[in-house]
């Protein structure tokens, strides 16, 4: 297979290169230190690879658990232990990563949603276009070095 190339002045070469390093590499530098926590009522806009806490997530996973149980506490049990069981090792990485994302948003001190923390430093509440959120964050990081 030929190696791609480009007829350009080297000059020219350079600036391109920066811009490509910066455009694949600075998705994973984000995504890696950056953490979003809402719930359902609450949906935003988040880039690929970005971790989003649904702090509901746990009721909606006990929801799905009980629907529909009989009256009978027995039976009721019954049916949930084969929920569980049903579920699988999948069901139980839901509900672990669900539950772990509740204690992570407490960590961090979460107050209002939603919330966008990055670096688990800054912080910017109420803004659902996560974008926008990093950038008012990377303003500020620049006018105080």
């Amino acid at each position: 297979m030929p190696a791609l190339s480009l007829d350009l002045p080297a000059a020219s070469r350079r600036p391109l290169a920066a811009v490509l390093c910066l455009a694949l590499l600075a998705p994973v530098a984000v995504a890696a230190d950056m953490l979003v926590v809402t719930d359902s009522r609450h949906p935003v806009q988040a880039p690929a690879g970005v971790r989003v806490i649904e702090l509901d997530q746990p009721a909606h996973i006990e929801a799905e658990l009980t629907a529909r149980l009989p009256a009978d506490p027995a039976q009721a049990e019954a049916l949930v232990r084969q929920r569980l069981l049903d579920g699988g090792v999948d069901l139980q990485r839901r509900i672990g990563q669900a539950y772990q994302g509740v204690a992570d948003a407490w960590g961090l001190g979460i107050v209002k949603i939603p919330a966008v923390v990055v670096d688990r430093r800054y912080v910017v509440y109420g803004e659902p276009d996560v974008a926008h959120a990093v950038a008012r964050i990377d303003a500020y990081r620049s006018a105080r070095p």
